[in-house]
């Protein structure tokens, strides 16, 4: 399911749409038998379009930003919206995974 979940990530950075991602992706994990519930609880993987920014809204949040915090750093994928978005989406999946194991 890992595996999966990495995959809904990485399409979602490439595809720059959830609901393309999830369209595209998630009828592959009901062939492939994955359990239902699983799917659900890896559902925030698709929220990866913050990984490359080019989203409109990051870079309006850049350019708006005087105070110089939020910015592209050296690298391409080392901005200011990196730490924050992987942590919640990887919250968001043990929450899920979590709220699967109770159920």
């Amino acid at each position: 399911p890992w595996l999966f979940g990495i995959a809904l990530f990485v399409m979602s950075i490439l595809l720059y749409s959830q609901a393309a991602t999830v369209r595209a992706i998630m009828p592959l994990g009901i062939a492939l038998g994955m359990n239902p519930w699983m799917l659900i609880a890896l559902f925030p993987a698709v929220n990866g379009y913050f990984f490359i920014p080019n989203y409109p809204t990051v870079v309006a949040a850049i350019n708006f930003d005087r105070t110089g915090t939020t910015r592209i750093g050296k690298y391409v994928l080392n901005h200011s919206f990196m730490m924050p978005g992987l942590v919640a989406t990887i919250a968001a999946i043990l929450t899920g995974l979590l709220l699967i194991q109770i159920y």
